[in-house]
C-alpha cells in the first residue's frame, strides 16, 4: 500500500517536489477522481527555434522544477522529453519511512537519472537527433560545409576567415608571395631580398596548406584525421628537404649550389627541437595563462615520449659509429687491413641507408598502431578534447571548405610552396656567405617556416583547452620527422646518387638527447603549466644563441665534403 501511495505521489507534481501541502491520499474520494497530471519534474532551455515563456538559449541545461519561476511554462520537444521511470527502488525510497516527507530524495533520484541519460546522449556522435535540436539550422556538424562543388567567393572567404585565431593574421603576408616571384624573375641580382621575401611568403602558403589539410581531416574519423592533418603539415618540410638534396653538389662538384648536406642535417634535428622545445613550450605557456594547469591523457604522453627516445636512438647510431672509429680505427690500421677514412665514410653511409629503411618500417607500425590497435582509445581522448574546447560552438559556426575546395586549396598551396622553396634553396649559399652560419640556418630558421602553420594551430588548441590535440601537433610532427621525413631524404639521395647520411655533428646530437630527456620529464606527470612552458622556451632560445656562434664545418664529413 505504501508503494502504491508513492506511485500516486508521482502523479501530483506539487506533492512530489514538496512545494505544496499534502493532498488527500489514494483512498479518498478526491484522490480517486483527480484527473492525471504530467509531472513537472524537469525542463530544458532550448534553442531560439523553441520559445518557452519568452526565454531561449543555445546551451542546453537541466534544472529542477522547484528552481523554475512560477511564470515559466515548461515545454519539451518530443525528441528530448525525458523519460520518467517509476521503479520499485524509487517507490521504496519515498515510502521507507511512514509519515516523513521524502519528496526531496525522490526528486534527487529522478534528477540523477535524467542527468545520466543526458550524459549518455552526449557520448553519441554528432548526428544524433538531440544535437540537431540544439544546434541552429545554419550550423553544420564538424566537417560538413552544406555546399557542393567549387565557389570562388566562398573559397576566398573560408580561406581568409576560418583558420585558427592566431593563423588568421598570417594571411596578411600574402603580398610577399607576389613580391618574391617578381624579385626572382625581375631582380636576380638581389639574392638576400629574394631569400627574405621567399622566407616570409612561405608562412601564409604553409598556413593555407595546413588549413586545407585540417578541413580535409575533419571529414575523416578522429584519429585518421589527425594523422592526415599532421602529414599535410609536414609536406612543406618534405618538399624543402627534397629540393635541398636535389640542389646538393654531385661527386664531381658540377653544381653551383655547394655542399647543402650540413644544412639538411641541421634542418632535420632543428625541426624536432623546434617542435619539442619552442612549440610545446608555447602550448604549455599559453594554455597555462588561461588555466592554472592542463591535464593530458597518459596514453598520449607515454607513447609520444617512448617513440621519441626510439627515434632519437635510431638517428644517432650512425653518428656514434663515426665518432667512435674516426680516430682510433684509422690510426691503428695495419698494412693487411687498411681501414681508411674513405672506408669509414662508406660504412657510415650504408648504416644510414639501412637505418632509414628500418625507421620507415617503424613509422608504418606507428601509423597502424594509432589507426587500428589504439583507435578507440585515442578517438575517445580526442572526442573528449573537442567537448572541452572553450569555443567549440564558434568553430562549428565557421564556414567550411567543400571536398572540391579542399583539393583545390591543397594543389594550389603545394604548387606555390614548391616554387618558393626553390627560390629559397637557390639563395642559401648567398645567405651563408653573408655571415649566417649553416647550423643557425638549418637548426633555427628553416624549421620555423616549415612548421609555422602547425605551430599556430597547436598554440590555438592549447589556448582553447584542447591540450591533447596540441600534444598531437607537437609530438606527432617530431615523430614523423625522425621516423619518416629524415629517412625519406636519405633514400631519395640514395636514388639520386647523393651521399646523404645521418652523421650529425656532436653538438646537435647532444642537443637532441637533452631535449628528449627534458620533454619526457615534463610529460611524465600528465599535467602542464606555464612554468614548464617558459622553461622550454628559454632552453630553445639558449640553443638558438649557441647555434648562431657555432662555426661552419670545415673538416671532412662522411659525405665526402671538404
Amino acid at each position: 500500500m505504501q508503494e502504491a501511495a508513492s506511485l500516486a505521489n508521482l502523479d501530483d507534481p506539487a506533492l512530489f517536489f514538496g512545494n505544496a501541502q499534502p493532498q488527500p491520499r489514494l483512498g479518498s474520494l478526491a484522490a480517486r477522481h483527480r484527473p492525471p497530471q504530467k509531472p513537472q519534474a524537469l525542463t530544458s532551455t532550448l534553442p531560439s527555434q523553441l520559445h518557452c515563456a519568452g526565454k531561449s538559449s543555445i546551451t542546453p541545461r537541466i534544472v529542477l522544477a522547484s528552481q523554475i519561476d512560477q511564470q515559466d511554462k515548461p515545454c519539451f520537444p518530443s525528441s528530448v522529453r525525458p523519460s520518467l521511470p517509476v521503479t520499485r527502488n524509487l517507490a521504496t525510497l519515498s515510502s521507507n519511512r511512514h509519515g516523513h516527507d521524502n519528496s526531496h530524495n525522490v526528486s534527487r533520484v529522478l534528477y540523477d537519472h535524467v542527468n545520466g541519460q543526458n550524459n549518455r546522449n552526449n557520448n553519441h556522435n554528432e548526428s544524433t537527433p538531440l544535437l540537431h535540436n540544439i544546434i541552429p539550422s545554419h550550423i553544420h556538424p564538424d566537417g560538413e560545409s552544406g555546399r557542393k562543388g567549387f565557389h570562388p567567393s566562398h573559397f576566398i572567404n573560408v580561406a581568409w576567415r576560418s583558420g585558427s585565431n592566431a593563423a588568421k593574421y598570417t594571411n596578411l603576408l600574402w603580398p610577399f608571395v607576389i613580391v618574391a616571384i617578381v624579385l626572382h624573375f625581375a631582380a636576380p641580382s638581389m639574392p638576400i631580398a629574394i631569400f627574405a621575401t621567399s622566407y616570409i611568403a612561405m608562412v601564409p602558403v604553409a598556413n593555407l596548406l595546413g588549413f586545407a589539410g585540417q578541413e580535409f581531416a575533419r571529414k575523416m574519423p578522429k584519429v585518421s584525421g589527425i594523422l592526415i592533418e599532421t602529414a599535410f603539415g609536414s609536406i612543406v618540410e618534405i618538399i624543402l628537404f627534397i629540393i635541398l638534396i636535389a640542389k646538393h653538389h654531385s661527386r664531381d662538384g658540377s653544381s653551383e649550389h655547394g655542399n647543402l648536406i650540413p644544412v639538411i642535417q641541421a634542418a632535420i634535428l632543428g625541426s624536432i627541437l623546434t617542435n619539442l622545445l619552442l612549440c610545446l613550450g608555447l602550448c604549455f605557456f599559453v594554455g597555462g595563462l588561461r588555466q592554472m594547469s592542463q591535464k593530458f591523457h597518459a596514453s598520449v604522453s607515454e607513447v609520444g615520449s617512448g617513440l621519441l627516445l626510439v627515434a632519437g636512438f635510431g638517428l644517432l647510431i650512425p653518428s656514434a659509429y663515426y665518432s667512435a672509429l674516426k680516430g682510433s680505427a684509422v690510426a691503428h690500421a695495419s698494412k693487411h687491413h687498411e681501414f681508411t677514412e674513405k672506408i669509414l665514410q662508406h660504412n657510415v653511409l650504408r648504416i644510414s641507408q639501412v637505418t632509414s629503411i628500418l625507421l620507415i618500417i617503424a613509422f608504418c607500425i606507428f601509423i597502424w598502431y594509432n589507426a587500428r590497435s589504439q583507435h578507440s582509445l585515442f578517438d575517445e581522448v580526442l572526442e573528449a578534447d573537442e567537448h572541452a574546447d572553450l569555443d567549440h560552438h564558434e568553430d562549428l559556426a565557421k564556414p567550411k571548405f567543400t571536398f572540391t575546395e579542399c583539393m583545390v586549396a591543397l594543389v594550389l598551396s603545394l604548387a606555390i610552396v614548391t616554387l618558393l622553396a626553390v627560390f629559397l634553396v637557390e639563395r642559401i649559399e648567398d645567405v651563408v656567405e653573408s655571415g649566417v652560419p649553416d647550423q643557425f640556418l638549418g637548426l633555427i630558421m628553416l624549421p620555423l617556416v616549415e612548421k609555422a602553420a602547425e605551430h599556430l594551430t597547436a598554440i590555438d588548441e592549447a589556448w582553447d583547452g584542447q591540450i591533447n590535440f596540441a600534444l598531437f601537433h607537437c609530438i606527432g610532427p617530431s615523430i614523423q620527422t625522425a621516423l619518416f621525413n629524415a629517412p625519406l631524404v636519405v633514400i631519395v639521395g640514395w636514388i639520386m646518387g647523393k651521399d646523404m647520411d645521418l652523421n650529425f655533428e656532436i653538438f646537435m646530437i647532444v642537443l637532441l638527447v637533452l631535449a628528449i630527456v627534458v620533454v619526457g620529464n615534463f610529460l611524465r606527470d600528465g599535467e602542464s603549466n606555464y612554468l614548464e612552458g617558459a622553461m622550454l622556451i628559454i632552453v630553445y632560445v639558449i640553443v638558438a644563441v649557441a647555434a648562431w656562434y657555432y662555426p661552419n664545418p670545415d673538416v671532412a664529413t662522411s659525405n665526402g665534403a671538404e
